[in-house]
Formats: structure tokens, sequence, C-alpha cells
């Protein structure tokens, strides 16, 4: 699972929090190529501007650690 960095949550304070690590789920096929489909504070996946996220890449252990808390 690929997880992104919320750099920039304006327009989103209630959905995104900054500095916070997001679970990213891969595009849809009609997603456009400059937005990332991002699973919020809603618990839901919605799509926000690739420019507010940096992905971040995790060692495999802290992966499998952080993406067993998600179920």
């Amino acid at each position: 699972m690929i997880f992104a960095l919320c750099l920039d949550n304006e327009g989103y304070e209630v959905s995104l929090e900054l500095r916070k690590l997001y679970p990213v789920l891969p595009p849809e096929p009609n997603d456009p190529p400059e937005y990332v489909r991002i699973i919020d504070e809603s618990g839901e996946d919605y799509l926000y501007t690739a420019a507010a996220f940096e992905v971040i890449e995790l060692s495999p252990q802290l992966e499998q650690r952080l993406a067993a808390t998600l179920k």
C-alpha cells in the first residue's frame, strides 16, 4: 500500500489534516492524472489534487504495520 503525506489541506480542513499520512488507492479508469485517490478522515476515498501530497516510501515493515491499522 502506498501512503502520502498531506502538505496542503486548504479548502479541505475537515477532510484532511496537515502532516498526516493517508493511504493512496490506485487510480480508477477515469481519474484525472493530476489527482490522487486518498482515503480521508471520513474513511472513504476521494480525489484530491496530487500537488497537496508527497508520496512517502516506507520500509516494508512499517508499511505492513500501517496497513494493518486500516483493517
